[in-house]
Parts: C-alpha cells; sequence; structure tokens
C-alpha cells in the first residue's frame, strides 16, 4: 500500500508498522529475532539496542525500515528508548528512511487502532502547520 503517512509503535519484541490515509488502513508486524532476555537494569557486554547485539538491531531495524518504504512521513512510537534508538539507527544507517521520520515519540502499549487514531490526529495538526492541503 502506498500512502504518503505511516506511523510505526515498537517495542524490543516487535514493530506494528501501519500505512494509512483518511479512508484505510493496513498493518503490517516486524518480530525482532533477538533472544536476548535482560533483568531491568542489567546490559549485556556485546548488547547495545534494549538487549540486542549490534548485528540483531541492524537486522530489525533494518526490517522495520524496508516496511516504512514509499513513505513520505513516518511518526515512530514506542515505550523506553526503542522508538529513539530506530530514529538514531536511521539517521546513521539509513538516512533516507531517517529523513521521513518527523516524530519519535513515547507511547506505552496502545492497540493498533488507537496508534493510527493518535497518528491521523498528529499528521493533522502537523500537516496543517506545514501548510500541506488536505492532510494527504
Amino acid at each position: 500500500m502506498s500512502t504518503y503517512h505511516a506511523v510505526v509503535w515498537m517495542d524490543q519484541k516487535e514493530a506494528h508498522v501501519m500505512h494509512f490515509d483518511a479512508e484505510s488502513m493496513q498493518a503490517e508486524r516486524v518480530k525482532s529475532r533477538s533472544h536476548h532476555q535482560r533483568a531491568a537494569g542489567q546490559l549485556q557486554k556485546d548488547t547495545h539496542h534494549a538487549g540486542m547485539t549490534e548485528k540483531e538491531a541492524a537486522e530489525y531495524f533494518g526490517a522495520i525500515a524496508q516496511a516504512l518504504e514509499g513513505s513520505h512521513e513516518v511518526l515512530v512510537l514506542g515505550p523506553a528508548r526503542m522508538h529513539e534508538e530506530f530514529k538514531e539507527w536511521t539517521a546513521k544507517h539509513l538516512p533516507a528512511v531517517a529523513k521521513t521520520i518527523v516524530a519519535s515519540e513515547k507511547a506505552d502499549h496502545p492497540t493498533d487502532g488507537q496508534v493510527v487514531a493518535l497518528a491521523r490526529r498528529y499528521f493533522h495538526k502537523f500537516d496543517n502547520m506545514a501548510g500541506k492541503a488536505g492532510g494527504r
């Protein structure tokens, strides 16, 4: 589905990637292949991204970036710092994707419907502030 807007809600286990417009929404899930489990506050020596190794993070973040292909504006949401880590990773490794990320915000565990509703409200305001007619 080729839409102008997308929203991603992600944690260290999976990402919900949703492309949407005013009338429709298409969702895709991307699963992390990380098998590292860590206790709260404990970071293993070879891990950097919420308990994932660099290789695991690259595979996970790369798959999310691929799912966002064709989107022009992306809102990234998630608990803790995972959404910020994704934004930082794309800035370093996939600058074209990083340029599409208009915001990265904290959000616990909403439903897909709640995520899309939040994103529609966000982009309506964002598009109005940017002077884009119709909110695409």
